[in-house]
């Protein structure tokens, strides 16, 4: 796993991604930030499971939902089942140690 800095990320509230197989941020000093990275890094083992591509139309199509479902983009974003999990999960440091396969399921 590596961490890139791109200064131009795009959005207000975006300040990372994980895009298989790099963890991009938008500032340096999230490099240090072991939470912040446990969270990208669980999604990077996020969208091995899926082979990839189909996290993101998952990921895509979940967001839809919760949009519809909620009426708010924040909200939505907030409870997508993968970052549910990565939310809930990226304190614990030895979280991707113990994490069972498909793990995020139980947030949906």
């Amino acid at each position: 796993m590596r961490v890139v800095v791109n200064k131009y990320l795009i959005g207000r509230h975006f300040v990372g991604i994980a895009l298989w197989p790099f963890i991009v941020v938008k500032d340096s000093f999230l490099k240090e930030d072991e939470s912040f990275i446990n969270h990208e890094r669980i999604h990077l083992r996020q969208q091995a499971e899926l082979l990839v591509l189909p996290f993101y139309l998952i990921y895509l199509l979940e967001y839809i939902v919760r949009v519809i479902q909620y009426r708010n983009s924040q909200l939505a974003y907030r409870n997508i089942s993968f970052e549910r999990e990565a939310y809930e999960n990226e304190d614990d440091l030895d979280y991707l140690k113990k994490r069972k396969l498909w793990s995020f399921m139980k947030y949906w």
